[in-house]
């Protein structure tokens, strides 16, 4: 079986293609590389002794969309490209909508009309907004409290019309919780551009001195320890989902969203103690004031993938942050 994976050099996208080629599959990797670096693609190449394709290719350019699925045979798509960051998404929406929605679009089109009909899309669980209640299901009502997460709520609800339309499409759409971790083996992380967005890199660069201390958002939730709460999901546990899905697709036709998450809620003060623990690194940080949109509690219900993908995690907090903090050191400067 043959897959594309779009974003495959990316934090989560790298993780996949390894575990897809270390399950036999063969792949073709797209990614413009606008926040990712080609070491990742040359990581997972030496990592398991095999070769495939790699495309500089922006989802945008329909015309080189299309050569690349004139020269290969293939059997379906991992779509991971998107941009992601929320604070850059509220500065610059056009950007946002344009790429993240508009490439979809695109690959899309192209895929029916090489009639390439199974497709396992990277969500996000922004798309539940500010959820009344916990543990989330994916039956919450959908909403959104950025630009980053409409972008991927309006592709969910294109990707429904276009099952609606044609159902020959074989879709499973994976809301992900918190990602964080790393391969056990350092080859292969989570090293942004800039300053981190998301928490667990920014408290490795801490670690490491790159930053001088953490910043912590809110310390008066109504939580055990007054900061937030979330679901935090190793990313080689996350990747395993997504193969999972792909095998669903073989005998599933139509369109289902499944919550890729631990199920489990641990807060932020937690994270950062159990980094400290497990790795006997001190965290310095600062409580600064509540982050408008941030909301103070969010874990999955991971119940319907563990019933239909047959999916469940494997990796606790502390092995996210062993693996986390095994990464940085081995790459104090990223790829």
């Amino acid at each position: 079986m043959k897959i594309l994976v779009t974003g495959g050099a990316g934090y989560i996208g790298s993780h996949a293609i390894l575990e897809l080629l270390e399950n036999d599959y063969e792949i073709i990797v797209v990614d413009n590389l606008s926040n990712s670096k080609i070491e990742s693609i040359n990581r997972v190449k030496a990592m398991t002794g095999k070769e495939f394709p790699f495309y500089q290719v922006d989802l945008l350019d329909a015309e080189s969309l299309n050569e690349i699925f004139s020269k290969h045979e293939i059997d379906g798509v991992m779509h991971f490209a998107g941009m992601k960051s929320v604070g850059e998404s509220i500065a610059e929406p056009i950007k946002y909508y344009y790429n993240n929605i508009m490439g979809t679009v695109n690959l899309c089109n192209i895929m029916n009309k090489f009639n390439v009909k199974k497709l396992v899309f990277s969500s996000s669980a922004t798309v539940y907004g500010k959820p009344q209640s916990v543990p989330i299901t994916e039956s919450f009502p959908l909403s959104a409290t950025n630009p980053y997460g409409r972008t991927k709520l309006v592709i969910e609800e294109f990707l429904q019309e276009l099952t609606s339309s044609d159902c020959s499409w074989r879709i499973a759409i994976l809301r992900y919780f918190n990602p964080i971790g790393a391969h056990e083996s350092g080859e292969i992380g989570e090293f942004p551009n800039g300053i981190p967005n998301n928490l667990m890199p920014y408290i490795t660069q801490v670690g490491i001195g790159k930053r001088e201390k953490l910043y912590i958002f809110g310390d008066d939730y109504n939580t055990t320890d007054g900061t937030g709460v979330r679901d935090y999901i190793h990313v080689v546990d996350l990747v395993k989902g997504h193969l999972k899905a792909l095998n669903y697709l073989k005998n599933y036709r139509g369109i289902e969203a499944f919550n890729l998450g631990s199920g489990v809620g641990h807060s932020v003060l937690e994270l950062v103690n159990s980094f400290s623990e497990v790795n006997n690194v001190n965290i310095p940080f600062q409580i600064e004031g509540r982050r408008p949109g941030d909301v103070s509690i969010s874990y999955a219900d991971p119940s319907k993938a563990r019933n239909l993908l047959g999916w469940k995690s494997t990796k606790n907090l502390k092995d996210m942050c062993k693996d986390s903090w095994n990464w940085q050191i081995k790459n104090p400067n990223g790829f």
